[in-house]
């Protein structure tokens, strides 16, 4: 599924516009996007949890050249699946 099939999706399910659906989906994912660069937690009962864990630097290898390559340590996003989601996938 595409952001087009989800607003189009929505705007079915919820009996509104695709234009209220699109403008609820952005809405929707600026409040994550937000929420992540504070470092913050969004949680969605039954749904799941967004939260933001440092990964470390580490020593890789460029897999072309085999050279060793420093990675730079960064943030990122972690997605754990709450219980309502994972009855409805299992």
């Amino acid at each position: 599924m595409n952001k087009t099939e989800l607003i189009n999706q929505i705007a079915e399910s919820a009996d509104i516009s695709k234009k209220a659906a699109g403008d609820a989906l952005q809405g929707f994912m600026m409040a994550i996007t937000d929420t992540m660069k504070k470092g913050d937690k969004l949680q969605l009962i039954g749904f799941g949890t967004f939260s933001v864990t440092k990964r470390a630097a580490r020593d890789g290898r460029n897999p072309q050249t085999g050279k060793a390559i420093k990675i730079p340590a960064k943030n990122i996003v972690k997605f754990k699946i709450g219980s309502k989601l994972a009855e409805a996938v299992n």
